[in-house]
């Protein structure tokens, strides 16, 4: 078990690291260079570098206040 723990410990860190070498390379980077270049292609338009973010934190948001009611909600009902 020890071993599937660490494997997906590494996965996630992999795919954390893609995203935030991704995610900086696409904000802090880019805008440097020419509109003209080949790399412009695999990244998508810059107003989706704040609208992303932001829609990720809202929905993390909205689920982490749905989760604490349904824990509030089971805790009453387990007084009751």
């Amino acid at each position: 078990m020890e071993l599937a723990d660490r494997a997906v410990g590494f996965l996630l860190t992999l795919v954390s690291l893609s995203i935030f070498t991704y995610y900086t390379f696409w904000v802090i980077i880019l805008p440097f260079v020419d509109s003209d270049h080949f790399i412009h292609q695999y990244f998508l338009p810059q107003e989706y570098a704040i609208l992303i973010p932001i829609f990720a934190g809202v929905a993390l948001l909205c689920f982490l206040c749905v989760f604490i009611g349904f824990v509030k909600l089971k805790s009453k009902k387990k007084k009751a």
